[in-house]
């Protein structure tokens, strides 16, 4: 573990969910010194990926582990946790009844493991998926879960005290960050989208991905981290997941709606704790008001 003051934990589900979103944000923390950890809770074994990204690889899942390491060199994280789950399916899909899928995983000993490793890491500031995950994927709901528990679990010593006797010591972050956007142009575009022939509750590579149940879920904006300095970072992090652009790196329809109105080089965050007594509170740095250890 990398000594410094400033520490930062991710939690996500997939490798790319790191990339796709918060990139950038990623990248500049990590270049201005924090120590930026992350969590990833499965192998993306589920995944589709062309043949000509298969050369070289046994599975699926590992490709798609390289390529997390990939982007993890390139956003200068300072480790990746992977707990190796098997990855679920959007809402209905059989592979969420997978024992081995992160849908299936008993929610206690998810959290725990987040627990464990907040208290390794130590940070003050955490980050994961907002209540619906960003698009309704049941791991990113199941992550987003664990992790809100295990935020405010990992100060209680009498949660999960056998870590403690493992030489865990009890410790609670400061700021909790939901990685969100705003819904307001999607909104739209789902209005627009039947005139040009497209059906905006069955998008997405497999049909499965619901814009109209995504613009449902809107959430408040809290912080905006400008990224512009670590564009090209971020950039080369995101190819490193070809197999999952198609070797294209085209934003989605969503990221195309992030930026309308945020900007190209704004990401955007929830703050759900410490709790926002101010709607208009806008934030532009993550360790605003952090105690440094």
């Amino acid at each position: 573990m990398i000594e410094t003051t400033r520490r930062m934990l991710v939690s996500v589900a997939h490798p790319d969910d790191e990339s796709f979103g918060m990139a950038g944000t990623l990248a500049r923390y990590a270049s201005e010194g924090v120590a930026v950890y992350l969590i990833c809770m499965t192998n993306g074994d589920v995944g589709v990926a062309e043949p000509q990204f298969m050369a070289g690889y046994r599975s699926v899942g590992e490709l798609r582990m390289a390529e997390l390491c990939c982007a993890a060199q390139e956003l200068g994280l300072a480790h990746v946790y992977p707990f190796g789950y098997r990855d679920s399916g959007m809402a209905g899909s059989a592979d969420n009844h997978h024992p081995d899928s992160l849908n299936a995983a008993d929610l206690d000993e998810v959290t725990g493991r987040v627990v464990a490793v907040i208290r390794e890491v130590r940070p003050q500031v955490v980050i994961t998926f907002d209540p619906f995950g960003g698009y309704g994927h049941p791991d990113h709901i199941k992550v987003h879960e664990a992790t809100t528990r295990a935020f405010f679990a990992a100060g209680d010593p009498a949660q999960y005290a056998e870590q403690i006797a493992d030489g865990l010591q009890p410790y609670q972050p400061q700021k909790l960050y939901y990685m969100t956007f705003d819904r307001r142009v999607l909104r739209i575009l789902v209005r627009l989208m039947p005139l040009f022939g497209q059906d905006p509750r069955h998008m997405g590579r497999n049909g499965d991905i619901d814009y109209v149940e995504i613009a449902r879920h809107a959430y408040p904006i809290h912080a905006f981290i400008d990224t512009r300095a670590v564009a090209e970072k971020a950039e080369r992090a995101r190819r490193c997941h070809a197999s999952q652009l198609g070797g294209m790196g085209r934003p989605t329809l969503m990221q195309r709606a992030r930026r309308l109105l945020t900007g190209l080089y704004n990401e955007t965050y929830m703050r759900a704790y410490p709790p926002v007594g101010d709607r208009r509170l806008r934030e532009t740095d993550l360790f605003a008001d952090v105690i440094v250890d």
